[in-house]
């Protein structure tokens, strides 16, 4: 058994952020020692799965949902294919601004405003914006 502050010492993650993924249902307690919470060794496993849904853009609601309440994870191989597209499409945009960016910084147009690439850049970015603030998703 581990209590909170050993948890916290292995696993690298804050015993805040412990005691929320607790109260969302990431995790769970087996007692107490003391005051403090008191964790099976199992739970670093799903500490480790939790840190790497997150790192994949997953949210707790959608980890939490793969995860489940039992020992072993139900992974939605579906869900975990069309992240990996998602995170292929960031890529792309990403290199294209940074194709864009390398180019603004090189470019031989006597004003940024006046290169047509800088200005495809802006519109772009403008656009981008524009359809973040109508999808804004919730996280958790």
């Amino acid at each position: 058994m581990l209590d909170i502050t050993e948890l916290s010492r292995k696993s690298g993650v804050p015993a805040s952020k412990l005691r929320y993924y607790e109260e969302v249902g990431l995790i769970r307690s087996v007692g107490r020692k003391g005051l403090r919470r008191v964790f099976e060794p199992d739970v670093l496993p799903r500490l480790a799965l939790i840190a790497l849904g997150q790192a994949a853009g997953f949210s707790l609601a959608e980890i939490r949902g793969m995860l489940g309440q039992g020992k072993e994870p139900s992974i939605d191989r579906d869900m975990l294919a069309a992240k990996a597209d998602a995170v292929d499409r960031h890529i792309k945009e990403l290199s294209a601004l940074r194709d864009g960016l390398r180019h603004a910084a090189t470019c031989t147009a006597p004003s940024h405003l006046e290169c047509p690439t800088f200005q495809r850049l802006m519109r772009i970015a403008l656009t981008r914006q524009g359809m973040r603030k109508k999808v804004r998703p919730t996280r958790q």
